[in-house]
């Protein structure tokens, strides 16, 4: 499951996407789906719903039965999602502009990114109540990645990926608004196609990292290199590096916190929507691979259902939930469009093992989907709150929710 893409770096990405359809639902003595009993839509989701999918269980590609299936988004009345026994889901905010990437600041502020209305918002708890809601900074083009430096308590930057630049705003803790005019850091990532640019730092602060999505479903633009054109390029760049139309897209690009340093650190990685760093400094990526495939198609590290659109993703480092949560990952599934049964629209535990995936993963949060047509929620973001409790944010109906363990606080191990 760890893909290290340099052998001088370290990084593991779980490519939270994928798979596919079957019929019937089958359990394994352990009550974990396996094979065909893994696959299905979202009548076959609930919480506590263990899922392991093998390459050897993928069927060939079949891409005629790519379906362009679009849904129906309704804002909702009183729906809201559906955990696990033990958990209690309550309305965080709402009334928001496709609230998209969450970060939590050190000091219990929840930062969002409401990437069409251009601008970083600024949630802050209100007891029992929806949060207050204040906006940091506007006038931005597609804001989607969200960073707190340097790490730790006492951050002094907020930097914000756009779509076409890294930008970053002077902060203190408690700042509901920025107190200065933004720096530009990175002044030109690649623009079109794929759109989100998250952002997340090394835990000692020294290394940015950038992801930028392809251009393109599968590179069919990118122009063709042979012979010494060829040779050249691959001695200068990483296995997997694009050129053409695609330079320094489909990969995770790494800087120093001052925009220097550029390189490539990862490739091979189509559309890395969310990225989260785990307390040992592992780099994961929640991954969206091609499209046009048909209804059954995956890839690894970790497999889940195909055209689930995995966005983004959290490591759970807090101690509310129970001790076996610590260290898991958690995604937010967006959903559908590209297979004829509807998938996704949910939030999933990836289920870890000294820091590594097991391959196994869980439906943690659903009922986002009224009927085949229709849902009232489109999960995008995760974060883990000051207390140890889940946030999760979804573009639909514009709301934000906060899970927390009902039962007492697990001990700390």
């Amino acid at each position: 499951m760890r893909r290290p893409i340099d052998p001088s770096l370290s990084l593991s990405i779980a490519a939270v996407l994928c798979l596919a359809v079957a019929p019937l639902l089958a359990q394994a003595a352990d009550g974990v789906l396996e094979g065909r009993a893994a696959f299905g839509d979202w009548r076959a989701d609930r919480p506590g719903v263990r899922r392991h999918i093998l390459p050897r269980d993928l069927p060939a590609p079949q891409p005629a039965e790519a379906d362009a299936n679009f849904v129906t988004v309704v804002q909702r009345t009183d729906q809201q999602p559906l955990v696990p026994p033990g958990f209690a889901v309550n309305l965080f905010a709402s009334g928001l502009a496709g609230p998209r990437t969450i970060r939590a600041a050190p000091n219990g502020d929840i930062f969002v990114a409401e990437s069409r209305a251009g601008r970083i918002s600024v949630l802050r708890p209100d007891g029992g109540a929806t949060a207050k809601k204040s906006v940091f900074a506007s006038g931005l083009n597609y804001p989607f990645g969200i960073a707190f430096y340097p790490p730790g308590a006492d951050p002094q930057w907020v930097y914000v990926a756009d779509t076409g630049a890294v930008l970053r705003f002077p902060y203190r803790s408690g700042d509901l608004s920025s107190r200065g005019e933004p720096e530009t850091v990175v002044s030109q990532l690649p623009v079109g196609g794929h759109a989100t640019r998250d952002i997340v730092f090394s835990p000692d602060g020294a290394t940015m990292y950038v992801s930028v999505g392809s251009r393109s479903n599968d590179a069919e633009g990118m122009s063709r290199l042979s012979g010494a054109s060829l040779q050249s390029f691959i001695a200068d760049h990483p296995l997997g590096a694009t050129w053409g139309n695609e330079t320094d897209r489909a990969d995770v690009l790494a800087f120093d916190p001052q925009g220097k340093g550029k390189k490539i650190f990862a490739t091979g990685i189509r559309n890395c929507v969310g990225m989260a760093v785990a307390p040992d400094g592992t780099l994961w990526c929640s991954t969206n691979e091609r499209d046009d495939l048909g209804d059954k198609v995956a890839l690894p590290d970790v497999l889940i259902e195909a055209h689930s659109a995995s966005l983004g993703m959290t490591v759970y480092g807090g101690s509310q939930f129970p001790a076996d949560y610590r260290g898991n990952t958690f995604a937010a599934e967006h959903g559908s469009w590209n297979r004829s049964k509807r998938t996704g629209y949910k939030v999933i535990r990836v289920i870890m093992k000294d820091g590594a995936p097991t391959g196994q993963y869980e439906d943690f949060a659903t009922g986002f989907v009224i009927n085949d047509s229709a849902v009232w929620g489109r999960p995008v973001g995760v974060t883990v709150d000051r207390d140890g409790a889940l946030l999760i944010s979804e573009d639909g109906s514009g709301t934000i929710w906060r899970v927390a363990y009902a039962g007492r606080p697990a001990p700390t191990q």
